[in-house]
């Protein structure tokens, strides 16, 4: 047995501790970490100032790094809705009297072990935590090594709440940042029940093509917005802007403007906003002719087919002008990561056959994507945003981290045949 089997065995059997702890316990537990968030705020920031040292603010990592006073109060807010949610185990999902009086339920049950790899999110080290002690489950954390004093901080705190409560710390594992320990981590068959990756395109193909423990992909979020004809103009505008500026570093911001061409002459009333931000526009020809007289030289570049199909995450967005609806739900169907979609218009037809036709997480009609999230959705949080269409899809919260079992009650039945 190798040193990280040996340690990931103790995972497992501080994990089964887990079922001994009644919901209230684990609200008090929860409650108390978001206490000692509070309290070690300065000594959290201190970590995450070590770890921003090393890193080009002009990255658009640096966002995702990053901790401030104001991010550290809405991480508190999470594990504080979290820790009131209804308990995910133990649900009775079916149940039934069968013919020959066997008695049938269908139950809701941890995983088990959860391992997560994420990288420069020290955020995603909370939300990980807090949804994985909730639903019952062990955790096993591989974070990047942008975020080695943030990650070790937090762990160091979570550590000591739960040494305050009894609790096994070994319920919580930080690997090292050794690459190698990655491998083995997604061979740990038996060891770890799923893995879930968080982080750029080629992290999770990574994990996907060479892990041998079962992965649920949360995917990049390559982020489309469709105006249509009818759309409102007003309303196209300030749903294009939060979506594009809000945040631009994370998944559900907007990467691609699709715009019908009846449109056109809407364009930069459309996205008269962003250069105030300095968002370097890429245009397809049509778009690009449009913009040359209004849009900031400097900003306005001339698309190419690397412009689509791209998580720029960054102040970077591409327009493709379409002819119809049918052509812009094609573009989004070659180039979508299934992440989110929105569509911004009036004619209820067009909206049905958007939602419809579009494959995706999430599906958005008149609004905008920056709402692909966890808390926004009323899941307390996120372990991430699945893009594949087994077991869990869109943003996953506590239910999405637990499998189920059948019970058989009888008295005595045998089968005949």
């Amino acid at each position: 047995m190798t040193d990280l089997e040996e340690k990931l065995l103790q995972v497992n059997m501080a994990g089964r501790t887990l079922a001994e702890l009644s919901d209230p316990k684990k609200q008090a537990v929860l409650f108390d970490l978001a206490v000692e968030i509070g309290i070690q705020a300065e000594y959290i920031l201190l970590e995450n100032k070590k770890d921003l040292a090393h890193m080009d603010p002009s990255n658009p990592t640096y966002d995702r790094l990053l901790l401030n006073p104001e991010r550290l109060d809405s991480f508190v807010e999470d594990i504080k809705n979290v820790a009131l949610l209804p308990s995910p185990v133990g649900n009775i999902l079916e149940d039934k009297v069968m013919e020959n009086g066997l008695k049938i339920s269908r139950v809701s049950v941890p995983f088990g072990v959860i391992g997560i790899v994420y990288e420069a999110r020290p955020n995603v080290t909370l939300d990980v935590f807090s949804l994985c002690f909730k639903s019952g489950n062990a955790c096993v954390l591989k974070g990047g090594s942008d975020a080695k004093f943030s990650n070790l901080a937090i762990v160091n705190l979570i550590h000591n709440v739960l040494n305050k409560h009894g609790i096994s710390k070994d319920i919580i594992y930080l690997l090292s940042n050794d690459k190698e320990i990655l491998k083995e981590m997604m061979q740990a068959v038996g060891f770890i029940d799923i893995i879930i990756p968080r982080g750029s395109r080629r992290l999770i193909d990574f994990v996907r093509d060479n892990a041998k423990v079962p992965v649920i992909e949360t995917g990049a979020g390559i982020v489309h917005t469709y105006v249509d004809l009818s759309a409102d103009i007003d309303m196209a505008k300030n749903i294009v802007t939060n979506a594009k500026i809000r945040r631009v570093s994370v998944c559900n911001a907007l990467d691609t403007l699709i715009i019908h061409e009846s449109q056109l002459d809407n364009l930069y009333t459309i996205i008269s906003a962003l250069p105030g931000y300095k968002v370097e526009v890429f245009a397809d020809e049509k778009s690009f002719q449009n913009l040359q007289d209004k849009y900031p030289e400097g900003l306005l570049h001339h698309a190419t087919d690397e412009s689509f199909g791209t998580e720029f995450l960054s102040y970077k967005m591409s327009i493709k002008t379409v002819s119809n609806l049918k052509e812009a739900v094609g573009h989004i169907e070659k180039y979508s990561s299934k992440h989110s979609e929105a569509i911004i218009s009036s004619n209820q037809k067009n909206i049905d056959y958007f939602l419809t036709y579009v494959d995706a997480g999430v599906v958005y009609v008149n609004t905008s994507t920056a709402f692909t999230d966890g808390t926004q959705f009323g899941l307390g949080a996120e372990i991430g945003v699945s893009t594949q269409k087994l077991h869990a899809r869109g943003p996953m919260a506590l239910q999405a981290l637990t499998s189920y079992k059948w019970i058989v009650r009888g008295d005595g039945q045998i089968r005949d045949k």
